[in-house]
């Protein structure tokens, strides 16, 4: 028995489908990545017994699950490679260089805050609580420390509040990190308790500009590995929120493989070498003096 043919998209359904995503995620998808489109959702479409991409569209622009549908689609298209303790230089540079300087800063109220946007299934957020639980050690009861994980994904959150991941989440995990804070069980590693009540995670889309308002001012924030989906007004627009909600001498920690050069003028990148860390303008030329 022959196998069925996997469904195409023609030009007009893809720009159609494209402009779906941008506007609910701003993730731009090029004409020359149609492909990917059609391989990441053909089986999703076998799966609902859609023939074709037309009768998918209209399924998730105008059925009454078109916004369960959104997350469906998003989990598939997107790719959430991620694993704890990722470009482990640049980690260095936030533990030993940025934040003993935020800590000195915050002594007097000692509360310090960290966002990880975008953080997939949590492997960075939680790594972030990790350095904070050894670079404070015995003083960590003393301090109050936020650490916020946000993702668009609903699936990948889930994973993060588990706490539990496989092998292969920890391959860049330092052995004795991994013996300190994980615990072997069937199928896997579980956090401690400890690190895992350090974080709390929340469902955000990073075009929501009144949603990241309203957590306030960070100390730090993460967003590392997305802005390559972004085109360039949308780049500018997350770059300007984080600006907005950073303190004035926080830090922003991007991605090695992407930039963020004129997106904003509120931000200038640290002479920091590895740590791809942009701070406010005024933090810059002090330290340059």
């Amino acid at each position: 028995m022959p196998m069925p043919s996997q469904p195409t998209m023609n030009d007009e359904q893809f720009t159609r489908l494209s402009d779906v995503i941008y506007n609910r995620a701003g993730i731009h998808f090029p004409a020359n990545k149609k492909y990917v489109l059609e391989s990441r959702l053909a089986r999703r479409l076998q799966e609902l017994d859609f023939e074709d991409f037309e009768q998918y569209i209209a399924f998730l622009t105008m059925g009454p699950y078109q916004m369960d549908e959104f997350q469906e689609m998003f989990n598939r298209i997107t790719i959430n490679e991620t694993s704890f303790f990722r470009n482990e230089p640049q980690l260095n540079v936030f533990e030993s260089v940025l934040l003993p300087e935020i800590l000195e800063a915050r002594a007097s109220s000692k509360r310090i805050r960290i966002w990880s946007a975008a953080c997939s299934s949590g492997e960075e957020p939680f790594t972030l609580a990790m350095i904070m639980d050894r670079s404070l050690g015995v003083r960590l009861a003393d301090w109050k420390v936020e650490i916020l994980g946000t993702d668009i994904s609903e699936r990948t959150l889930e994973i993060a509040s588990s706490g539990v991941y496989s092998d292969y989440a920890l391959r860049t995990t330092p052995p004795l990190v991994k013996s300190r804070y994980f615990v072997e069980e069937k199928g896997g590693w579980r956090l401690h308790d400890r690190i895992r009540n350090m974080v709390n995670f929340e469902l955000h889309n990073l075009k929501d500009r009144l949603a990241a308002k309203r957590h306030g001012t960070w100390d730090v924030i993460f967003c590392r590995n997305v802005m390559i989906y972004f085109d360039d007004p949308m780049k500018a627009q997350v770059v300007e929120t984080f600006a907005q909600q950073l303190a004035s001498d926080g830090a922003l920690f991007i991605g090695h493989s992407e930039n963020i050069r004129g997106c904003t003028t509120a931000l200038e990148a640290a002479p920091i070498p590895q740590g791809f860390c942009y701070r406010p303008i005024a933090m810059t030329k002090k330290a340059a003096a």
